[in-house]
């Protein structure tokens, strides 16, 4: 894939927060208020955003991604539903991971409310599992269940009747979401990243970090290009030597903290696993070359 040019983000031309300044608590639209949980890293950016999603007046909210079991954000949770003068009804998840899942069952079992998740596990032995496709009406309104595999197997994406969709860790507010090995699907996350793009989403809501509303679809077409990129990276890296996967990462990320190399290490052998599939690279343990 020689010749791919370095893809522009977008988003380094629009009016987004710095890094640590987002609101604890910002209302996005009539329909979605945002809490963002006190669980900042290098790898949930600001932290873990959850939304509460209703009908104005329905007295009614659906919380998506509760987050960490954290007091404090329990507290931030209950103040914006009194805010809007809601109780929880149901609380979505749109996948396993902790830093998204953890709160689901204790909340849950708290506010009186059904867990719902693709995967069984998080939705509980009382939950719901959730089907690709399905309408849900809640809450005064209308979410639809759009299918995004490719982060984890079981990952799932909301929309909304306004048009926005609630991404979980499909598509973050800043940088790339990471597609791990064995747990993501690359091939899987690039055909769920062409179907939220054809929903033509109005905003995309991230799991972690500032909302994306200027030009959603611009953002969905980098993240398309940049796994372009990455894998003619990737390429690259062993056409000059690298023989193992820590040796193309040691390459292709050499301007990253090495903090994130192990996490770097992760994606890129999910990305070689889709090379070796499509012919354009042989992979065999840590061993790397082309055929």
């Amino acid at each position: 894939m020689p010749g791919v040019r370095t893809p522009v983000d977008p988003r380094t031309t629009w009016e987004l927060p710095a890094p640590g300044a987002m609101p604890r608590t910002a209302d996005l639209e009539p329909l979605v208020t945002r809490v963002l949980a006190p669980n900042p890293s290098p790898m949930t950016l600001d932290g873990t955003n959850s939304y509460l999603v209703g009908a104005p007046g329905s007295g009614q909210a659906v919380l998506v991604d509760p987050g960490p079991d954290d007091p404090a954000h329990l507290a931030a949770v209950e103040a914006a539903l009194a805010a809007r003068d809601a109780r929880c009804v149901a609380v979505l998840v749109t996948h396993h991971h902790g830093d998204h899942a953890e709160a689901a069952l204790p909340w849950g079992e708290r506010f009186g409310a059904q867990v719902a998740a693709a995967d069984a596990g998080v939705a509980g032995p009382a939950g719901r599992v959730l089907e690709p496709g399905e309408r849900l009406a809640l809450a005064g309104t209308v979410l639809d269940v759009v299918p995004t595999p490719g982060h984890t197997a079981d990952h799932q994406a909301f929309r909304l009747e306004s048009g926005a969709v609630l991404v979980g860790d499909h598509v973050l507010g800043r940088g790339t979401s990471v597609v791990t090995h064995p747990e993501g699907d690359v091939l899987a996350y690039l055909e769920s990243l062409r179907r939220v793009h054809d929903l033509g989403p109005s905003a995309l809501y991230c799991g972690h970090g500032p909302e994306l509303t200027e030009d959603p679809g611009a953002v969905l077409d980098f993240y398309l290009a940049h796994r372009v990129f990455r894998e003619g990276q990737l390429l690259a890296a062993v056409v000059r030597g690298a023989r193992t996967v820590d040796e193309v990462v040691a390459d292709v990320y050499a301007d990253v903290p090495r903090g994130l190399w192990p996490a770097a290490a992760q994606s890129t052998r999910a990305t070689l696993a889709k090379l070796a599939a499509e012919g354009h690279a042989v992979v065999d343990g840590d061993r790397v070359s082309l055929p």
